[in-house]
């Protein structure tokens, strides 16, 4: 560095990084078109054709579609299907989540890898998350609701929902951003 500080400010300093973050193994990101007018909005939330999720490289024989709301601030997190194959395909209709994803396939070129996702109900996008991504989420000051569908059914007597303690990962990954 070009400016001399103190040791202590050295020691704290950090710098935030603007290039790609890195990718998991499967995840996708697919943005999708809201057509707004004074009187509302439409959009199209999924299209399938044949066991495919166009616009992604995805399959998916879909079974079920669920609704979740969030309070503000509410972090739900981290939880992933071991038992059996359940992928997920996330879509924020109101509101904002931060979304954190962490590969835990241990066979996985990408093993290890953490990304965050923010999805909006103003910049709508699918979200898949492959079988074995520990995923979870953070809402946002307004709350969120989240729209999701699954390649697999909810069993109440044999749930396949693993859940792994929300600060696993660490708990910054839900600090606010306060720079």
């Amino acid at each position: 560095m070009q400016v001399k500080l103190s040791t202590q400010e050295e020691k704290a300093l950090t710098f935030q990084s603007y290039g790609p973050q890195p990718g998991i193994d499967g995840v996708e990101y697919l943005p999708l078109k809201k057509h707004s007018a004074l009187e509302g909005s439409f959009m199209e939330l999924l299209r399938l054709s044949g066991g495919a999720v166009q616009g992604t490289g995805a399959h998916f024989d879909l079974r079920q579609i669920s609704i979740s709301t969030a309070v503000p601030g509410r972090i739900n997190a981290f939880h992933m299907h071991p038992k059996e194959i359940q992928d997920e395909l996330w879509c924020v209709a109101h509101g904002m989540l931060m979304v954190w994803l962490a590969d835990v396939r241990a066979d996985s070129p990408t093993l290890g890898v953490k990304r965050r996702y923010i999805l909006t109900g103003e910049s709508p996008a699918l979200l898949y998350i492959p079988t074995g991504v520990a995923h979870g989420y953070k809402a946002g000051i307004q709350g969120a609701t989240l729209i999701y569908a699954m390649n697999s059914q909810f069993n109440i007597s044999d749930p396949n929902e693993g859940r792994l303690p929300w600060d696993f990962f660490g708990s910054d990954l839900w600090d606010d951003d306060r720079g």
